[in-house]
């Protein structure tokens, strides 16, 4: 019979590339996990990764089979619990959702903070970066995205459209030269994007308004880029859900500058029938929905379910 814990091993593993990591998220000794993998492989009668110094643990063409296999396996043994528990009555357990950045800070957070409230036995990671979540790598439950997963064995739905606008503080407003139309930009300068480790092409907007010598501060952050149009030396192009709730934050030629861009959401398709889940999915679907008027930049603070 085939060691049943010895596939949480291969499955950290596999999502981490490095026994040290999977070591330190199993909680165990590196030699375990060692250990393990390679009676899991003597099990099976082959090699499951190519190992490397330089890249670490890759999976061999036998081990992207059987990882398939054994994402199933634990998939179906998630469900069993919640079931077997009954965790359709008091939900429990631990989620972790990834998100972009801005998103994940402004909107996110406030959100989840009130979903714990609700469901006080859950436990939760939240995780706003300025890159893409990998859900096959098993980073969080629910990925929120600035673009649809193209493939992959994933449950999806479009959160909604958001707006992002031109932004000046105030003070920067009051000292500078009126802008009156889109000619009047050239007598500005601009934060944007560093180019080159833009993680989405969504993320290109800029280009489209302004020169890009008139770019003289860059971030691969948009929280950096936000406090940096605090400090009323540029102008930027911010999400509204981000800069509508702060005052000190104006729009600029709101009419004529306005982009628009969409939300992802995104799970593991093994996932649909875990409670918990599915519970976060419709309360984020519906949180969101209420708050479209924030991020369209027609509303400056966040609402709740009732």
């Amino acid at each position: 019979m085939l060691d049943w814990d010895g596939l949480r091993y291969f499955l950290e593993v596999a999502r981490t590339s490095r026994v040290s990591a999977a070591a330190l998220r199993l909680g165990v000794q590196h030699s375990t996990v060692s250990r393990r993998i390679q009676a899991l492989e003597r099990e099976l009668g082959t090699l499951l990764f190519d190992k490397s110094k330089a890249t670490g643990f890759t999976l061999t063409e036998d081990g992207l089979r059987f990882f398939a296999y054994a994402e199933q396996m634990e998939g179906a043994l998630i469900n069993a619990r919640e079931d077997i528990l009954g965790q359709s009555q008091t939900l429990s357990g631990h989620l972790r959702v990834g998100s972009t950045e801005g998103f994940g800070n402004y909107v996110l957070t406030p959100l989840m903070v009130d979903f714990q409230r609700r469901y006080p036995a859950i436990t939760l990671d939240i995780m706003p970066v300025p890159r893409f979540i990998s859900l096959s790598k098993r980073e969080a439950d629910i990925a929120i995205s600035l673009e649809r997963p193209q493939r992959g064995p994933y449950l999806c739905t479009k959160l909604l459209d958001y707006s992002l606008k031109l932004y000046g503080s105030t003070d920067y407003l009051a000292r500078s030269a009126p802008i009156r139309s889109l000619s009047d930009l050239g007598k500005h300068s601009f934060i944007g994007y560093v180019e080159e480790l833009l993680f989405s092409d969504r993320l290109r907007y800029l280009d489209d308004i302004v020169a890009t010598d008139r770019v003289i501060f860059k971030s691969t952050s948009v929280i950096a880029q936000y406090h940096a149009a605090l400090q009323g030396q540029s102008l930027t192009i911010l999400p509204c859900f981000m800069a509508a709730q702060d005052p000190r934050l104006r729009p600029v030629l709101d009419d004529e500058i306005v982009v628009t861009r969409s939300f992802w959401m995104h799970c593991h398709e093994d996932l649909r029938h875990s409670n918990r889940v599915m519970a976060l999915w419709d309360f984020l679907k519906k949180s969101v929905q209420l708050n479209t008027p924030l991020l369209r930049g027609e509303a400056n603070s966040l609402q709740y379910l009732p």
